[in-house]
C-alpha cells in the first residue's frame, strides 16, 4: 500500500502545469500567500503515507508478538508433555526404544519447535503476503498479465507439489538417521573404559563415522534438492518479469497507461523472483520443521503409559505384616516371546527371611519386576496381606515397599538428598542408619551429610552405593524389603555385618533376597529355588542340603568347587 500510494502520488502530480506550479509559488513567495492548493496537497499525501507506514509498523509489532508468544507457548506445551510422557513411561518402553531415539527428541526435535519453526513460520505468512501483494499490484498496473500468470501458476504449482512430498520425506529420514548417531555416542561414552582396555577404538570411531555418513547423506540430498528448486523458481520469475516488460511496452504503445503504476509494476515483477523463492522454501522448510512436531505428539500420543487407575485401597498402614502370595502367575515381557515365568506359586509368611536363588534367566528379578508393578501379570495374581496386587494404585505400591537393587543409582545431589529426598527423617535417624550401614568414614570424607555424591554417585565406589541403597531401605522400614544381590561389591566381612544389620533391624519384615553367594542366604528361614520361569524347590536350606538331588545342593556343590579352586 505504501508503494501504492507514492505510484499514485507522482502519477497525480502530473497533472498539474509546470507553469502553474512556478506561478503559484512565486505568488506564495512574493506576497507570502500560504493558502495555495499545492501546499495543502503535500500534506494531504504526506499525512496518508505517514498514516500508512505507522499501521505497517504497528501491525508488524503486533505480528512479531504474537508469533514469538505463540511459539514459547507451543514449545513449552510440547516439552511439559513430552517429558510428562516419557517419566510415566514403564521401564519395557525403554527396553525396547534405544535411548539416542529418546534424546532426540528431547534434542533436535525440540529444538526445531522451541526456536525454528515458530520463525520460519512467521517468515511464510511474510513471503505469502509480499507475493499476493506482488501479484496484485503488478495485475492492476499491468491487467494484461493477469492472461500470462494463469500458466506461470500451473507450472509453479506442479514444481512445488513434485518437490515438498519429497523434502519432507529427506527431513525424516534425516531425523531417524540421527538418532543412531546419538545412541552410539552414548553407548561410546558408557563403555570408554572397556573400549581402551580392548584397545578398541579404531572400529568405534569407524561406526561412528559410517552412521554420521548416512545422516549426511539425506542432509546432502536436501541440499540438493533445494538447489534443484531454486533453478525452476527461478526460471519461473525471469518470464514473469519478462511477461511484464513486454506487456508494458505493448500497452504504452497500443493505449494509455498509468506510466506511476506501470513502473511500480516492473519493480515489483523484478522482485517476485526471490519472493517466490523465500515462499517456497520457507513453506518447505515449515512442512520439514513439522516433522518434528509430528514425532514429538507420535511420543507423547502413542507412548504407553502407566496405569494409575487402580487405586480402590488407600491405606497408609498398608501392608501391615507383609506376607505375600504369588498364585499361577504367568509372565510374557512381549508378545510372541517365551513366558519368563509360567504358573509360579508359592506363598511367604510375614516377617520370613527367604533367599532367591537359580541360574541366570530363571526369573530371580522378574519376581521383583512383578512386585513393583514394572510389569503387569500376564495371567495369575499377587496377593499382599489379603489384597490384590492388581487393585492397588502403582505409587501406593512402590511407596510401601523398599528395593535394594543390583545396579544402585545416586542422584547429583548431597548424600542427605539421596538418603532422604522428601525430609521425612530425623538427623538422628539419619545418623543411626548410616552407621549401622558402615558408611560413616565415607559421609565424613565427603563433607558429611551436605557431601556431594557426584553425577551418579561417581564420588563412591560401586559398593559404597549399594551400602547407600541398603541405608535408604533401612530408613525406611519397609513391611516388605526386596534385596537384589546388595552385597556383590562388598568384601565378604562387610556382607557378614550388613547381613546381621538386616536381621536385626527386619525382624517384622518379610525379606525377599535374591543371591549369587550362596553364603548370603544360608541363614534364611527358607530358600526359593528357580528354574526356568518355574518354582523348582521351595524349603528351609538344611532341608535341601540333606536331599542330593535337589537343585540347591547342586548350585552349593558348584559354588564350594569354584572356591576351592
Amino acid at each position: 500500500m505504501a508503494d501504492w500510494w507514492l505510484a499514485f502520488w507522482i502519477s497525480e502530480e502530473k497533472q498539474y502545469d509546470e507553469t502553474t506550479v512556478y506561478s503559484l509559488y512565486r505568488t506564495e513567495y512574493t506576497f507570502g500567500n500560504s493558502s495555495n492548493p499545492r501546499h495543502h496537497n503535500v500534506k494531504y499525501y504526506l499525512s496518508v503515507y505517514a498514516i500508512i507506514a505507522g499501521t505497517n509498523s504497528v501491525l508488524a509489532l503486533i505480528r512479531a508478538f504474537l508469533f514469538a508468544y505463540g511459539g514459547v507457548k507451543a514449545a513449552k506445551y510440547f516439552h511439559t508433555h513430552l517429558l510428562d510422557t516419557i517419566l510415566k513411561a514403564p521401564v519395557i518402553f525403554f527396553d525396547t526404544n534405544p535411548i539416542g531415539r529418546i534424546i532426540n527428541r528431547f534434542s533436535s526435535d525440540t529444538w526445531s519447535i522451541d526456536d525454528s519453526l515458530p520463525f520460519i513460520v512467521n517468515i511464510v505468512f511474510a513471503q505469502a503476503s509480499a507475493v499476493l501483494g506482488t501479484l496484485i499490484i503488478t495485475c492492476y498496473g499491468i491487467p494484461w498479465f493477469s492472461a500470462a500468470l494463469i500458466p506461470l501458476v500451473g507450472i509453479y504449482y506442479y514444481t512445488q507439489r513434485y518437490y515438498r512430498p519429497t523434502s519432507r520425506e529427506v527431513k525424516r529420514l534425516t531425523s531417524v538417521t540421527q538418532s543412531p548417531v546419538y545412541e552410539h555416542f552414548s553407548e561410546t561414552l558408557s563403555g570408554l573404559m572397556t573400549i581402551r582396555a580392548f584397545k578398541d577404538t579404531v572400529r568405534f570411531i569407524s561406526e561412528n563415522e559410517r552412521k554420521l555418513d548416512f545422516n549426511q547423506r539425506a542432509m546432502y540430498s536436501g541440499v540438493v534438492a533445494q538447489i534443484w528448486l531454486q533453478l525452476r523458481l527461478n526460471f519461473i520469475g525471469v518470464v514473469m518479469v519478462t511477461a511484464v516488460a513486454i506487456l508494458a511496452v505493448l500497452e504504452h504503445h497500443y493505449s494509455s497507461v498509468n506510466p506511476g503504476l506501470v513502473g511500480l509494476a516492473i519493480s515489483y515483477a523484478l522482485s517476485i523472483t526471490g519472493l517466490l523463492n523465500g515462499l517456497i522454501n520457507f513453506f518447505t522448510e515449515s512442512e520439514k520443521q513439522f516433522v518434528s512436531v509430528e514425532r514429538v505428539l507420535n511420543y507423547i500420543e502413542k507412548t504407553p503409559a502407566e496405569d494409575e487407575s487402580n487405586n480402590n485401597m488407600n491405606d497408609e498402614f498398608w501392608p501391615p505384616h507383609g506376607a505375600v502370595c504369588f498364585r499361577n502367575v504367568c509372565l510374557q515381557y512381549r508378545e510372541n516371546l517365551p513366558f519368563a515365568l509360567e504358573e509360579v506359586s508359592f506363598f511367604v509368611k510375614a516377617g520370613e527371611k527367604v533367599g532367591i536363588c537359580g541360574r541366570t534367566g530363571s526369573g530371580k528379578s522378574s519376581l521383583f519386576r512383578l512386585l513393583f508393578k514394572i510389569l503387569d501379570v500376564t495371567r495369575g495374581e499377587i496377593i499382599i496381606d489379603g489384597m490384590n496386587l492388581s487393585n492397588i494404585s502403582i505409587s501406593q505400591t512402590r511407596s510401601k515397599m523398599a528395593i535394594i537393587p543390583q545396579d544402585p543409582f545416586l542422584f547429583d545431589d548431597t548424600i542427605l538428598q539421596n538418603l532422604d529426598p522428601q525430609g521425612k527423617y530425623a538427623s538422628f535417624e539419619i545418623d543411626d542408619v548410616i552407621q549401622k550401614c558402615h558408611l560413616t568414614k565415607l559421609v565424613n570424607n565427603l563433607g558429611g551429610l551436605e557431601g556431594k555424591a557426584g553425577e551418579r554417585g561417581c564420588n563412591l565406589s560401586a559398593g559404597q552405593k549399594q551400602l547407600m541403597c541398603l541405608a535408604r531401605a533401612l530408613l525406611k522400614k519397609s513391611k516388605i524389603i526386596c534385596i537384589d544381590e546388595a552385597t556383590a561389591s562388598v568384601d565378604m566381612e562387610t556382607d557378614q555385618q550388613i547381613q546381621e544389620a538386616l536381621r536385626n533391624e527386619f525382624v517384622a519384615s518379610t525379606v525377599l533376597t535374591i543371591a549369587h553367594r550362596i553364603e548370603t542366604i544360608m541363614d534364611c528361614d527358607r530358600v526359593l529355588v528357580m528354574d526356568n520361569g518355574h518354582v523348582a524347590e521351595f524349603a528351609p536350606p538344611k532341608d535341601l542340603l540333606q536331599d542330593h538331588e535337589s537343585m540347591f545342593y547342586s548350585l552349593v556343590s558348584e559354588t564350594i568347587e569354584q572356591q576351592t579352586h
